[in-house]
């Protein structure tokens, strides 16, 4: 097993040369393509050398190439996922707007089912799940006891229930 010395020009180069087919099969394998491979390598390798100074032996110097070259490899598996998404946002222009949500609901079979039931029973069945509030806060804001809102809010879902089918 060789040694290395860390900040060592020549040791990096030495390093350099035993070790760059390695971690390009090992790149190949992670991308799929040889030319991407050499570019990650070529990446490892410029970011050992930044870190060549402060590299210690307490782990196998190829181990910690091998680590740098797989956060390479993943790093570019995530920009490729980006720049591919982004090129084909280019070449067939962003997406037509949907329908606006709210024409879609006046035309729903929910709003007109919703139109037959009574006021009182809509407009608690509107407070409860449009806008989310509780029984007790639907009772203070309709001046009714909270038994009333709970039997308006039953009475509406069997009338919506039997217009929509389950």
């Amino acid at each position: 097993m060789e040694t290395y010395e860390a900040g060592s020009e020549a040791d990096f180069e030495r390093l350099y040369r035993n070790t760059y087919h390695r971690i390009l099969g090992t790149l190949v394998t992670m991308v799929r393509d040889r030319a991407t491979a050499e570019d990650c390598a070529q990446e490892t390798f410029e970011r050992a050398y930044r870190s060549w100074n402060s590299w210690r032996p307490d782990a196998p110097v190829e181990a910690w190439l091998h680590r740098i070259a797989i956060n390479v490899a993943i790093s570019d598996r995530r920009h490729q996922g980006i720049r591919q998404a982004g090129e084909i946002i280019r070449r067939l222009g962003r997406p037509e707007p949907g329908p606006d949500p709210a024409s879609v609901a006046e035309h729903s079979d929910m709003l007109a089912a919703m139109k037959k039931l009574p006021p009182k029973q809509a407009a608690a069945l509107v407070l409860r799940h449009y806008h989310g509030y509780s029984n007790r806060e639907i009772a203070a804001a309709l001046g009714v006891p909270e038994q009333t809102v709970a039997s308006r809010l039953g009475a509406a879902r069997k009338h919506l229930q039997a217009v929509l089918g389950r």
